[in-house]
């Protein structure tokens, strides 16, 4: 869809769903859902690290774990919220093994890059029951 199309389509007034039927026809519809499962939540805005705590680390902490039992140079980690110094290294090992600066932060790029594994490993894991 062109930008400069829809803007001016919703210049004009239409609404969402009319401006992609104008572009994919009539028989096209938006669907929603109440949940949204296997994917994990987004970049909690903020650098994770020594001292950090809360449903975001407890939630990379459980991430790095699932990681952990594929790549067993990550070591597998209490999952407390709080982020300390055995979460510092199993987050420095991910990052070593996945090419990232290996410096013990979660930041926006690590954030993403154990998102994504995570997602791979454990879908992997599924597809073998």
């Amino acid at each position: 869809m062109t930008q400069w199309g829809s803007k001016a389509l919703g210049d004009q007034g239409l609404s969402a769903i009319q401006i992609l039927r104008n572009f994919y026809g009539a028989n096209i519809y938006i669907n929603s859902a109440s949940e949204v499962a296997g994917v994990p939540s987004s970049w909690p805005g903020a650098n994770l690290t020594i001292g950090s705590r809360g449903d975001s680390v407890r939630q990379m902490q459980d991430q790095l774990n699932a990681i952990a039992g594929v790549y067993t140079s990550i070591p597998v980690i209490a999952v407390d919220g709080a982020f300390g110094p055995q979460t510092q290294a199993a987050v420095t090992a991910f990052q070593q093994a996945f090419g990232l600066p290996a410096n013990g932060i979660v930041d926006l790029p690590t954030w993403y890059r154990i998102s994504g594994i995570y997602v791979a490993v454990t879908r992997i894991g599924e597809l073998n029951q």
